[in-house]
């Protein structure tokens, strides 16, 4: 099996193009095993980078990442997310704290900012410049931030340390394309796409299927491939389906030719103006 392509992060540092999500995980316990036993699936197949958020289940898709990591945390680039509800400078360090200790690690590789509320956004980098310098943190960055608030954040004197920008983007939802990912593209900071199959309702349009059908794979792969072409994007699906982990692995093989490409283009145009950022 081949490695999993990698991008990278501004300073450098390389990822996984292809990680895991986990919005939706630890929310009931009977399922708990299923997603454990997926995740790890995952870490063997090359899928190394993680992502969660306090919010998630109340942080109980954390308790389910730090199940699936035991013994295996250097193998593991796990990403986690503060609300914006706890985003100033106190605040953010305790609850980094607590997302510690619910993911029984010392440090998160990579911590954002869910999205952007009240709290103006100094207060968070000073949060966040301490926990990266006592060790608590790797890396941060964003979630859900538009252009105006990449600007924004572009505009601060420790702004430019941002990793990432985590949002939703996949082949119904392009709107970033226009404005957003070039201006990313630039700055050398990858965009991390949050629902890349849009949380499964996709899956029966017909320019999917029918591309499917001439490959021999499902509509969520093509939806996948559709992403992971573009090398400076980081794509995290979530499943607790031994199955489709394989086949999200799979899709990395899955090379769509360009009559396919105009075709998904016919089928969902891209944008031909700035649009609204897309969240769910």
């Amino acid at each position: 099996m081949k490695a999993v392509p990698t991008t990278k992060l501004p300073d450098g540092e390389p990822v996984p193009i292809l990680g895991q999500g986990t919005w939706f995980m630890g929310d009931d316990a009977r399922k708990r095993k299923d997603e454990v036993a997926a995740l790890k699936l995952g870490i063997d197949l090359g899928l190394t980078l993680i992502d969660t958020a306090e919010m998630y289940a109340d942080g109980g898709a954390e308790e389910v990442v730090a199940e699936a990591i035991e013994g295996r945390r250097g193998e593991v680039f796990v990403v986690s997310k503060v609300l914006p509800s706890n985003a100033s400078r106190a605040k953010t360090i305790a609850a980094c704290e607590r997302s510690l200790k619910r993911l029984n690690t010392e440090v998160i590789d990579l911590y954002l900012l869910h999205w952007r509320l009240g709290t103006p956004l100094e207060e968070t980098l000073s949060a966040f410049a301490a926990l990266v310098k006592d060790g608590k943190i790797r890396h941060w960055g964003v979630s859900n931030f538009d252009l105006g608030d990449m600007n924004d954040l572009w505009s601060l004197k420790d702004g430019k340390a941002c990793a990432t920008d985590q949002v939703l983007y996949n082949v119904t939802r392009r709107g970033i394309e226009f404005d957003l990912l070039p201006l990313c593209r630039k700055r050398k900071m990858p965009i991390m796409a949050y629902s890349p199959i849009e949380q499964g309702r996709m899956l029966k349009h017909p320019a999917l299927v029918k591309i499917a059908g001439a490959h021999d794979a499902t509509a969520a792969q093509v939806a996948l491939a559709w992403l992971l072409r573009q090398k400076d994007v980081i794509v995290i699906p979530k499943t607790s389906s031994l199955d489709h982990m394989r086949e999200n692995r799979a899709a990395l093989d899955l090379k769509l030719t360009a009559g396919e490409l105009a075709a998904l283009d016919q089928a969902f145009p891209p944008p031909k103006a700035a649009e609204p950022l897309a969240m769910l």
